[in-house]
């Protein structure tokens, strides 16, 4: 399991290097994944065969403290309390528009992939 973890350290570093020498506008572990799952496709395989055990057990347990990643960033919005709470309206607003935008787009999505050709 320490190897599977060092490997995804590994490409959340190659990713940050990427995005520095590039001046990438992405978050370094944005690119970083994007490399683990272009390595997982060149493994080959289909499905959980496609990503090697020790790697899915560290990404599982990672995975069920995910929820513990978002406690800082709650706690560092309530810094800007006074700047939310005066655009509550507009947030709101946005915030509903765009979740019908992605749910209509969705939608659409599956339509157009899921249509079958007329014989």
């Amino acid at each position: 399991m320490t190897a599977a973890l060092a490997g995804i350290f590994l490409c959340q570093l190659l990713g940050e290097l990427v995005c520095r020498l590039f001046a990438l506008p992405l978050p370094g572990p944005v690119v970083g994944m994007g490399l683990l799952f272009a390595y997982l496709l060149a493994r080959g395989g289909q499905g959980q065969k496609a990503v090697p055990k020790e790697l899915g057990a560290i990404a599982d347990r990672l995975l069920g403290h995910l929820s513990l990643l978002f406690v800082p960033a709650t706690v560092g919005m309530m810094r800007y309390f006074d700047i939310l709470s005066a655009n509550a309206l507009l947030l709101t607003v946005t915030l509903l528009v765009s979740t019908a935008l992605t749910l209509a787009a969705t939608a659409l999505t599956f339509r157009l992939l899921t249509k079958k050709p007329k014989p």
